[in-house]
């Protein structure tokens, strides 16, 4: 886990060990200084996937494209927001660089890097494009801002909906309860330690 970004933003560089291909999840502003090192001589981005387009997840998209030559997924409902940079109902005091999708990801697709995949689970909520990334078989959930430790994203937002949040962590529940997860901000959690999850 990489914490970057004015708002310490979690990201995640995700190394199939067989063939040492990576993805980054999430490319929070400052992450791509990191990177070099992490991957080392042999490996070797194969794509950044972004959970939702706000800022704090997207403000190094261009970076990572221009030093590893990435292409760049995110789900097509939340594809326009990365032209403004991911600043959709913020006021920022700075600005980002615009960055494009390369891949526009749906339900049930799966990422697929080396011999390791995960699955895409669409989780609107607190964007209408918002996703998880799930590896069933390492019991892994990658959940940006859809679900934290104890909460979950806003859903007072340009384009959130409570009822999809509603139904996105419902969802997110019936996972296995051993399954860690991974979130876009905060300590990483299980499922079964939600415990709230089942008793909203």
């Amino acid at each position: 886990m990489l914490v970057s970004g004015p708002i310490a933003t979690n990201s995640y560089l995700v190394t199939d060990e067989g063939t040492g291909e990576s993805i980054l999840i999430d490319a929070p502003q400052d992450v791509t200084g990191r990177l070099g090192p992490l991957l080392g001589k042999e490996g070797k981005l194969v794509l950044l996937v972004d959970t939702h387009g706000h800022w704090d997840h997207v403000g190094d998209n261009a970076a990572v494209a221009a030093l590893t030559g990435a292409p760049l997924a995110i789900h097509a409902s939340d594809a326009g927001m990365l032209e403004n940079g991911g600043a959709d109902g913020f006021n920022l005091p700075f600005k980002l660089l615009p960055s494009r999708a390369d891949r526009l990801l749906d339900e049930g697709e799966k990422i697929v890097f080396g011999s390791s995949s995960l699955l895409v689970m669409h989780t609107p909520g607190h964007t209408a494009g918002g996703i998880c990334l799930y590896d069933e078989k390492e019991g892994n959930l990658f959940s940006g801002d859809t679900l934290f430790n104890g909460s979950y994203g806003r859903t007072d937002l340009p384009n959130s909906s409570v009822k999809d949040m509603q139904a996105s962590l419902a969802r997110l529940s019936g996972l296995p309860p051993q399954t860690r997860v991974y979130p876009g901000h905060g300590e990483t959690t299980t499922i079964g330690e939600q415990e709230w999850l089942t008793h909203r």
